[in-house]
């Protein structure tokens, strides 16, 4: 019985990692966005329960909205995943086509150069930071 009672509860730092993994972020560059340290991104996933305005800024540079993380479960991300594939024969042959002709709704040439021009804009950044000590 208690353990029913512990995955009822809501971990928000255990979503936020979970999210942050997901969208291929690691806890020093999520803490770099938010202007704090590692560790204290490290405390922050180990937090059963986090402020509303510290869940704010999370959401916001994961590219999410607190709701979403509040809302956040596993079971959903599977889900999407596994409706995205369908699989119309009896042997696993049309799956695996299926997975390797996936054709993505977005261009993946522009999310390329968008990520190569944030990351650019970054160490620009981290240059002027660094000049100005």
């Amino acid at each position: 019985m208690e353990n029913a009672t512990k995955t009822t509860r809501t971990h928000l730092g255990r979503k936020i990692s979970r999210i942050r993994e997901l969208r291929g972020m690691k806890q020093d560059a999520l803490a770099a966005e938010l202007g704090i340290s590692q560790q204290a991104v490290s405390k922050l996933e180990q937090s059963e329960e986090i402020e509303d305005s510290t869940l704010e800024k999370v959401a916001k540079v994961l590219g999410v909205t607190s709701e979403a993380i509040k809302e956040y479960s596993d079971e959903a991300v599977f889900n999407i995943i596994s409706n995205t594939f369908h699989n119309t024969s009896s042997d696993n042959s049309t799956l695996i086509a299926s997975s390797l002709n996936y054709q993505p709704t977005f261009n993946t040439i522009e999310k390329i150069v968008e990520l190569y021009e944030r990351l650019l804009a970054s160490e620009r950044e981290k240059i002027e930071l660094l000049k100005g000590k």
